[in-house]
């Protein structure tokens, strides 16, 4: 079934395990100001890049080596005229063998076309799961962003705002 949900996928030489590992380090591939725990069922975790983005997460499904699901349960977007974007959502990895390698498939589950942020957002996942995510699965170092380190063309453009 086709969906319009965000989903992107990537694929590595290492283990599943390293790729949960990787994932449940939500310091070392989104935010180095990640507040919380990251890694259990039930964990919850506060997110924000200045004022521009924050949100908070629950993992309600944990399998090791195999899926990691966070609900969105607040959320702010500073650019956007409904702040309540995302509330509800679900950012779902699943891990895969495929071959000799491990394929990592995130989808935001109602991430869709018709959020005010979606391309934003869509930017925003895509370089955070192709680059970062990758990176710390496959270099042991991510690119994750924090108050004085912008990643995305956006978190570069507010930035570049207030200057």
């Amino acid at each position: 079934m086709n969906t319009p949900d965000f989903t992107t996928t990537i694929l590595v030489d290492q283990s599943p395990k390293a790729a949960f590992d990787a994932i449940n380090n939500v310091r070392g591939w989104w935010s180095d100001e990640i507040e919380g725990q990251t890694e259990k069922l039930n964990d919850e975790f506060d997110y924000h890049y200045q004022d521009v983005h924050r949100c908070k997460m629950r993992l309600i499904e944990v399998i090791p080596e195999k899926k990691v699901v966070w609900l969105v349960l607040d959320n702010y977007f500073k650019f956007t005229e409904d702040k309540s974007e995302w509330i509800g959502t679900k950012v779902i990895f699943e891990i895969e063998k495929k071959d000799n390698k491990t394929q990592i498939r995130v989808t935001h589950q109602g991430l869709v076309p018709e959020y005010e942020c979606f391309d934003i957002c869509v930017n925003a996942w895509t370089q955070y799961v192709q680059q970062s995510l990758f990176n710390l699965i496959t270099k042991g170092k991510g690119e994750p962003n924090s108050a004085s380190t912008p990643r995305t063309e956006h978190e570069k453009k507010f930035e570049a705002e207030k200057k």
